[in-house]
């Protein structure tokens, strides 16, 4: 049985810290039971990123699936003029990101899910009365080519399949059925005969999150029975082993604990669970195969705020408390972005660009994160925000060394997302090329500096809002373990 452990906030959290900046957003969502969040306008957030409005039906909140190596992205999109739905290829890793449109015959139905693969083609999938079709889409000269893979059959009642997220290599997509007693795990793309059930897993699952680079190592977070009820615990699906099951969360013997992202270099995991305040799920980090407890950082624990990790910063092996992690924060004024670093033990509030694909964005190796974005001017846009520089340990030495260089230190550095007293920061405080770019140049405000806020930014923050920047300060102690016990995975290789 894994352990937790309560994590608190550092001394100096600030703008970083485990508020919403100030006169800045405030929800009206309220985290229930379930681990959904539920909104005002009675849509709810579930925690494998979908959303459930009033009347039951179920959407994708990012807008937006991207390839595990980032090239490519796929997305419904809605025709200005007719107001129909198509399909939308967008490449990624060229000198500038692209779109191309791929309409079929007929406009696209609610429900409809597409996923890009790593060749550029794009998996759509169109359910209908039981029945979900899946093909495969490219551009054909000024038409859609369409290669049709196959259906699944659902006759069963109240059974649903959805497609996971993309596959690390990009070559073969999956589905998940999810019916009243068992969840099916089906290869819908890249096999040799249409679609393959490869794997049938007792319980009701949901979630999905891929641990290895193999694309072999399924995490799902399956209901089960606990000692006062129902409960959710995350276990590994082994595609190779005919869909071999082992457990890989069990915080608590009654606690609800789900998987949401993981990143296969670090072993670094983001868990949402309720063992550290029963009835109420908390955000917290772990690794796989450590024997250290899963920690719940106080910095991500915002009062009437959802947050929904959806990236990691990929190839840190050896080193997931460096890896920087982004976040969907959702509050009552909209979405803004949300980044962390497990070694920070600070979460940074920034603004998402106009047009952002909310819950869409990929780190690249070095830390900077690419957001999506679409806009009446940028129709297919791709915001860069650099990476952060690392924080002052207990003694105040910088961790970094060095003031100048692109990993220089919290102050007089370079290229950090604070950027105080340095360049190129998010907050550009006294530096230049921050995203607020007080006292300094090429900020998002300009204030005193040369460059104006760029278009995808969108309408410049209160005075009041601005986030000022922190101080160091000395780290935190290491808090006690409350049990010692492994974060068990199973990740042997054939």
């Amino acid at each position: 049985m894994t352990a937790c452990a309560i994590e608190p906030a550092a001394a100096d959290e600030g703008d970083g810290g485990g508020t919403a900046p100030a006169g800045g957003p405030r929800t009206g969502r309220a985290i229930t039971a379930t681990g959904r969040a539920i909104t005002t306008d009675g849509c709810a957030i579930t925690t494998d990123g979908r959303a459930i409005t009033a009347d039951g039906c179920t959407i994708t909140t990012t807008g937006c699936a991207i390839t595990a190596d980032g090239a490519y992205a796929a997305r419904l999109a809605r025709d200005a003029a007719t107001g129909s739905w198509f399909p939308e290829r967008w490449t990624l890793d060229g000198p500038e990101p692209y779109a191309v449109p791929l309409p079929g015959r007929r406009p696209e139905e609610p429900g409809t899910e597409v996923q890009p693969l790593g060749d550029g083609r794009v998996l759509i999938h169109r359910p209908a009365a039981g029945r979900h079709a899946f093909a495969l889409l490219y551009p054909s000269g000024p038409d859609t080519g369409e290669l049709p893979l196959g259906t699944v059959e659902c006759a069963q009642p109240g059974t649903r399949l959805r497609l996971l997220p993309p596959a690390p290599g990009g070559t073969r997509a999956y589905a998940l059925e999810v019916g009243p007693r068992s969840t099916a795990v089906w290869l819908v793309a890249g096999g040799p005969f249409g679609p393959e059930h490869l794997a049938e897993v007792p319980g009701r699952c949901s979630g999905g999150v891929w641990l290895d680079r193999a694309g072999r190592m399924l995490a799902l977070d399956r209901e089960t029975h606990g000692p006062a009820g129902p409960v959710v615990k995350t276990v590994v699906v082994d595609l190779e082993r005919g869909g071999e099951v082992s457990p890989l969360l069990q915080i608590a013997a009654d606690s609800d604990d789900r998987l949401l992202l993981a990143d296969p270099d670090s072993g670094l995991l983001l868990i949402r669970s309720d063992a550290p305040s029963p009835g109420h799920h908390r955000l917290g980090w772990g690794v796989l195969g450590s024997t250290l407890p899963v920690r719940f950082p106080e910095c991500l624990r915002l009062p009437d705020c959802a947050l929904t990790p959806f990236a990691i910063q990929p190839e840190q092996a050896l080193t997931p408390e460096h890896c920087a992690v982004a976040l969907r924060v959702d509050g009552a004024r909209g979405s803004w972005i949300g980044v962390w670093r497990p070694a920070d033990r600070r979460l940074l509030h920034r603004p998402a660009p106009a047009g952002w694909l909310a819950g869409a964005g990929v780190f690249t190796p070095r830390g900077v994160l690419r957001l999506p974005y679409t806009t009446a001017a940028v129709p297919c846009g791709v915001a860069e925000l650099p990476p952060p520089l690392p924080r002052r340990d207990a003694t105040g030495a910088a961790r970094a060394a060095g003031a100048a260089g692109p990993t220089g230190s919290d102050r007089g550095g370079t290229d950090g997302w604070d950027g105080s007293g340095g360049t190129d920061g998010w907050d550009g405080s006294g530096g230049s090329g921050g995203w607020d770019g007080a006292d300094g140049s090429g900020g998002w405000d300009g204030a005193d500096g040369r460059a104006a806020r760029p278009a995808w930014a969108g309408p410049s923050p209160e005075p009041g809002e601005r986030l000022e920047p922190e101080a160091a300060a000395p780290v935190a102690a290491r808090p006690v373990p409350l049990q010692q016990a492994p974060l068990r995975g199973r990740m042997s290789s054939r």
